[in-house]
């Protein structure tokens, strides 16, 4: 992935969550209205939440060359489709990628699996410890 950005976030609710992953999201090839967009027409088909309090919204844009992400640990959960999420991580890849958009989203899905890691992610103390996290190689954890 091209670039993963961090943040700890004081969301309300899942539109204001969308705009804080775009805005992270957002480089010279996209703006973060685009991506914006991308991202609230995936969650309009069906909520990308994934269980254990994560979410994985995800969009496609033309402009991108790479793929980008961005990790959110929001203080105070919010609704994705039915269930509260207090962790989640937006992609945004390029138009054409399929394959690649769907071996993403099994990584992640596998990673966030780890009880270790999500845990690990809720008690980072701040956005460079969650960059540190992400960056470190997965420990498989029991349970």
């Amino acid at each position: 992935m091209a670039a993963v950005h961090t943040q700890v976030l004081p969301a309300a609710d899942q539109e204001t969550t969308l705009r804080a992953a775009a805005d992270l999201l957002g480089c010279a090839q996209v703006g973060a209205d685009e991506l914006y967009a991308s991202l609230c027409e995936r969650e309009a088909l069906g909520s990308t939440a994934i269980g254990h309090g994560i979410a994985i919204p995800h969009g496609r844009c033309h402009g991108l060359s790479e793929p980008h992400g961005a990790l959110l640990r929001l203080r105070q959960p919010v609704t994705f489709g039915h269930e509260a999420v207090d962790l989640v991580f937006a992609i945004a890849v390029p138009a054409h990628y399929t394959h690649q958009h769907l071996m993403l989203l099994s990584e992640l899905a596998e990673r966030f699996s780890l009880p270790g890691f999500r845990e690990a992610l809720r008690q980072a103390p701040d956005a460079q410890a969650l960059h540190e996290l992400l960056l470190s190689e997965p420990v498989s954890s029991a349970a």
